[in-house]
């Protein structure tokens, strides 16, 4: 098939990718990019640690490693579908936290999230920005990622380094990030600043990470090193960024076993994700989970996959339809714009945040003292929709 997929694409050389092509469900793994964004709470303990924390450079460090956590999901060669505007994805049951994310626009995609335990709140506008080279794809993430530490409210923010996907067409598909990733502490001017190492010839340098963690004066306090799929060490350093005299290297972060030979690459967190162990009571049934085209391709049917994923999309622009005859916007459930426009390194980002009604909206489902009769979750029907039931329908 790839022949007629470079017969297909090779027009679109230079071009941002994100929402121009319909692609078959043959190169998609069964879950949404809402779902991805969750991957990054498989190691929030390190966040719970930060958090805990007196040492405020030690602190920078478990931050930074569970910001690095995440690409070790990230390298997985499939592609999550794209959410249908207004979908969501709630997620429980894992170290306490309440997670909820909403596509908040379909052109350009842009999904929006916020996650709270004890110890922290987190919060992400995501814009993706991509741009196609021929047989490979590089990855902009243009969003703004914040982090608030309940325990000493500092507030801290990630800007990540550069993803690019390599041989889509010809070879074997490999994704690699490279570049630097740096969180700041915006309460005290302190950061962590880690090089992610491009992949050279034969694999050279693949993985590796090495950087500091610097005080708002800009000296190295502690330097961390390893690799992001697998583990993350640190070690005290002098001015000159050299391990200081009688301290050794103490791993903070090791990846977690992963199933062997699966067919996705996905961990044992992945699949967490995607079952209703982690949903809370009364889903919403605009929940990724209940896709029809993502639970057909999780059991293995491309064909009736791809044709839920054509009629998902037929309804989508029909609802567009409806709004531009009525003259009415998407409006969010869960999230609001603000008038910030956050500058990234690859263009400037409208920032939505967290209006507080999906906390109110699950206080009042579990105080209600009607026990409703147990539903099978997977029995909803998908409804994203604004205007209720699907407009094609």
């Amino acid at each position: 098939d790839r022949d007629s997929y470079w017969k297909m694409m090779n027009k679109y050389i230079g071009s941002d990718v994100t929402s121009l092509v319909t692609l078959p469900v043959i190169i998609f793994e069964p879950m949404s990019m809402l779902q991805k964004m969750a991957e990054l709470m498989e190691y929030c303990d390190l966040l719970d640690k930060a958090d805990e924390c007196e040492d405020p450079h030690m602190r920078m460090v478990y931050a930074s490693t569970w910001a690095l956590s995440a690409y070790l999901a990230y390298h997985r060669t499939w592609k999550p579908f794209n959410p249908i505007l207004g979908e969501t994805y709630e997620m429980v049951n894992h170290q306490g936290i309440t997670f909820i994310a909403e596509q908040v626009s379909h052109h350009p995609p842009m999904g929006v999230a916020h996650c709270e335990n004890d110890h922290f709140t987190y919060d992400i506008t995501s814009k993706l920005k991509t741009k196609f080279l021929g047989n490979s794809v590089e990855v902009y993430p243009v969003g703004r990622t914040r982090v608030t530490l309940k325990k000493s409210g500092v507030v801290l923010e990630l800007v990540p380094p550069l993803t690019k996907v390599n041989n889509l067409i010809f070879g074997r598909t490999w994704v690699d990030s490279f570049g630097e990733m740096v969180l700041t502490n915006l309460t005290t001017g302190d950061k962590a600043v880690l090089y992610f190492q491009p992949c050279g010839w034969f694999g050279a340098g693949r993985f590796e990470v090495d950087g500091y963690v610097y005080t708002a004066a800009e000296e190295p306090k502690i330097m961390m090193t390893g690799k992001w799929n697998k583990s993350m060490s640190y070690q005290p350093c002098d001015q000159e960024g050299d391990p200081l005299p009688g301290t050794e290297l103490k791993e903070v972060w090791k990846a977690a076993p992963a199933p062997p030979n699966d067919k996705y690459q996905y961990t044992y967190f992945a699949h967490k994700i995607n079952s209703f162990d982690t949903a809370p009571k009364k889903l919403l049934p605009s929940d990724s989970r209940l896709r029809p085209d993502r639970y057909a391709l999780e059991k293995g049917d491309m064909s009736k996959s791809g044709a839920h994923k054509s009629r998902l999309e037929e309804q989508q622009r029909a609802e567009k339809k409806i709004r531009d005859t009525k003259g009415e916007q998407f409006t969010p459930k869960w999230f609001k714009m603000t008038e910030d426009i956050s500058p990234t390194p690859w263009g400037d980002l409208e920032v939505y945040e967290y209006n507080g009604r999906y906390a109110e909206h699950r206080a009042a489902i579990d105080s209600s003292s009607v026990v409703a009769e147990e539903t099978d979750v997977s029995s909803i029907e998908f409804n994203p929709w604004q205007y209720g039931d699907s407009p094609s329908q």
